[in-house]
């Protein structure tokens, strides 16, 4: 079979969105929720999503990665990269992409704000 599955709608625009563009949309969702409730405390954060981690060639963890924490300092402002790749292979389904992101986003910004991450997110708790 050639061509696209769904012809489009409009000429040269994909009908189906890309997996990453799935991605996302939905770690945005999870981040404005977070970062809204939290925005006051939190400070100037700039979020991120890469598809991969650069590893060091010295690595010597078999785990790869999920997510990426820079403390911001003065002017520059922290930095959470989320690694699509890396989450995507561990979820099964988009229920448990949903989860997994959640508790990525959760658990580094209760970091930084030295909270439990319970009490970050209700919806953390859930995901257990």
């Amino acid at each position: 079979m050639r061509g696209p599955a769904v012809v489009p709608r409009s000429p040269g625009t994909p009908e189906r969105r890309t997996r990453r563009e799935r991605f996302d949309e939905l770690a945005l969702g999870i981040v404005t929720s977070v970062d809204r409730r939290w925005q006051d405390r939190l400070g100037l954060v700039e979020y991120a999503v890469e598809d991969a981690p650069q590893v060091p060639d010295d690595w010597t963890s078999d785990q790869v990665p999920l997510s990426s924490l820079v403390r911001g300092s003065g002017a520059t402002p922290t930095r959470l990269v989320i690694f699509r790749r890396p989450i995507e292979h561990r979820a099964e389904s988009r229920t448990d992409l949903e989860a997994l992101l959640l508790t990525v986003v959760v658990e580094q910004v209760a970091e930084l704000l030295g909270l439990d991450p319970e009490q970050v997110d209700p919806r953390y708790a859930d995901d257990d």
